[in-house]
């Protein structure tokens, strides 16, 4: 990971971009894993990757999220200017169009119930909008957008590691089951993250959706697994309502939450700080929301 600090940022934009070399940089209050963002004046923000693997994002969303954003019942993050590679940052970066609100993981109040109205009818739209700018997914979107069988040698791996800690053969049935199915319809948007750090509300309802690092285009089932790391009870089933998928591609979502919960928990993934993905496991296992 590179040291990314708001130094760093203040010389890459008055190198570049010196129309904006006056203007104050901020980091924001929760950063993400892939990128580090800083406030740019009032208007702007400023995105940078952490690391190479997460460099072919810069691009994709560049091409992408204009063609996306007038189609979209909430706000995306829209790409104002491209940042080149610097002695002091080797990476390509962005400036973009600043999104007031506060990310749903932060918020102090939330119409839970309404969010999960408005987060289906935002995939919805997404699923619905043109695919002729989105890439097909693969090792970009990390396979989200894929059959979640591409992660079965770590699911096979986490259950082995997981012996004693997990109900591994409840685990190995909801997986079983993710995997008898498939995307038969044409090839969609998906965003590919779809967590509570990337989504944000004001006055208690979604105002937009940000980080389109790990969109393209094929399976959006992998957009449902928020059912299980934040939505609870009735609330699932609101958002399945609302998110208008049929029951196969539900089984791939759970198959996908599946996935990320014992990856995290038997160490091949992403570390999990607070056990947060612990947690998430009994919903998983003990709700296929499914009518």
């Amino acid at each position: 990971m590179i040291d990314i600090d708001a130094g760093l940022v203040r010389g890459l934009v008055a190198g570049q971009f010196p129309e904006w070399s006056d203007l104050p940089v901020e980091p924001v209050p929760r950063q993400g894993w892939d990128n580090r963002t800083f406030r740019l004046g009032r208007e702007l923000s400023v995105r940078l990757p952490s690391h190479e693997v997460y460099v072919a994002a810069v691009e994709k969303e560049d091409r992408c999220l204009p063609a996306l954003a007038g189609r979209l019942p909430v706000p995306v993050p829209v790409p104002v200017a491209t940042g080149r590679p610097a002695d002091a940052y080797p990476f390509p970066w962005s400036v973009r169009r600043w999104l007031a609100g506060e990310t749903l993981d932060t918020a102090a109040h939330v119409d839970r119930a309404g969010l999960a109205r408005d987060l289906g009818g935002f995939l919805t739209a997404l699923r619905a909008a043109p695919t002729r700018e989105g890439r097909a997914c693969g090792r970009h979107s990390f396979f989200r957008g894929c059959h979640p069988s591409v992660y079965s040698d770590q699911v096979q791996q986490a259950l082995e590691e997981l012996e004693g800690v997990v109900d591994t053969a409840a685990c190995a049935a909801v997986w079983a089951d993710a995997l008898t199915t498939a995307w038969t319809r044409p090839p969609a948007w998906f965003h590919g993250d779809i967590a509570a750090g990337n989504l944000l509300v004001a006055d208690g309802a979604l105002s937009a959706v940000i980080d389109f690092g790990t969109c393209g285009v094929g399976d959006p089932a992998c957009d449902l697994v928020i059912a299980w790391t934040y939505f609870r009870g009735d609330e699932r089933k609101l958002f399945r309502e609302s998110a208008g998928l049929p029951d196969d591609a539900w089984r791939r979502a759970r198959g996908w939450a599946l996935w990320k919960a014992l990856a995290t928990m038997s160490g091949l993934s992403s570390p999990d700080p607070g056990g947060f993905q612990a947690r998430v496991l009994p919903h998983v296992l003990d709700d296929p929301v499914i009518a």
